[in-house]
């Protein structure tokens, strides 16, 4: 029996409920395929999962019943990867031995917080953009599918003005860049520390929360995005043109992607649209560490693990 290193999610709580252990090594069933994984993103939706603490009281009671009451159901927990095909079923035609992916694990079964994880191949996976590095492709799904959802969902146009909110995190520095690419004029709004970077990203204008309120802002949008969940609703309808579009990371449903939205993204990769914002990288024995950072709600980007390091 193979073994591997799996991080372990023994009970909901602080970040020290994560504990590394040797658990069997999977191995791909029927239409399934083995990735040995290089990358692993650490988000906020994964420390809520790890805490147990979801953005909504009233989604929490069924959430917990199929997560898991007491502690969670799949104690290897995680959903973003990068990493290599080791091995494919013999039903398996669309992806071939070694060749390098990115991927989402599916929901309710998570498993990316390991060296190995098996995947149907009809799940979110594709081809990991040839100029990235793991590290950097596994920093692109998670709040790029998440812009690339919300930004549609508000009916971007090219010429359209968009306030994002928190644009400074994983999801935010994303919709920057596709905003960019739709062709709309981009207000951001981040705190002091964040603005210079942020511009780099193709900001036209930036608001710092820290210094000035946004009942002062004079500007109205045709779409405010609210990035983190925190913005104030009653602030968003003095924010908007009377036709604007509000959308919200925690009050406009879940992001829904597929490997459609993901190709999209590496093509937009491939030809420099759209590029990694990584904060910080730890090591597979540092992830109670990231958690911790990740907790603290100041990333800027992403953060990621690095697994199987060569």
């Amino acid at each position: 029996m193979e073994k591997m290193k799996a991080i372990i999610t023994t009970r909901y709580g602080s970040p020290e409920v994560l504990q590394i252990k040797e658990v069997e090594k999977p191995h791909p069933r029927k239409n399934e395929v083995l990735i040995q994984v290089r990358a692993i993103a650490v988000t906020s939706g994964d420390c809520r999962l790890r805490a147990f603490n979801p953005p909504n009281l009233i989604s929490s009671i069924p959430m917990r019943l199929m997560i898991g009451i007491f502690k969670p159901r799949r104690p290897i927990q995680g959903l973003w990867l990068a990493g290599v095909i080791e091995e494919t079923a013999e039903s398996v035609n669309q992806f071939k031995i070694g060749q390098p992916v990115y991927a989402r694990t599916l929901d309710l079964k998570f498993g990316a917080n390991a060296e190995y994880v098996c995947l149907p191949e009809n799940a979110i996976i594709g081809l990991k953009p040839g100029s990235l590095t793991f590290e950097e492709a596994v920093s692109i799904p998670f709040g790029g599918l998440s812009a690339l959802h919300f930004l549609k969902k508000s009916n971007i146009n090219k010429g359209d003005t968009i306030l994002i909110y928190g644009a400074s995190g994983s999801v935010g520095t994303s919709a920057i860049q596709l905003a960019n690419y739709f062709g709309a004029e981009v207000t951001a709004v981040c705190s002091t520390e964040n603005m210079e970077w942020v511009k780099k990203l193709g900001v036209d204008k930036t608001i710092d929360y820290k210094k000035e309120q946004l009942t002062n802002c004079k500007d109205r949008f045709d779409i405010v995005f609210d990035a983190v969940g925190y913005i104030d609703r009653s602030v968003v309808k003095r924010l908007l043109k009377p036709t604007g579009n509000f959308v919200s990371v925690i009050h406009s449903g879940h992001a829904q992607s597929g490997v459609k939205e993901l190709n999209f993204l590496t093509d937009l990769v491939e030809k420099g649209q759209l590029k990694p914002v990584i904060d910080k990288c730890y090591s597979f024995e540092e992830m109670i560490e990231a958690h911790r950072y990740v907790d603290k709600g100041h990333k800027k980007g992403n953060v990621v693990i690095k697994v199987n390091e060569k």
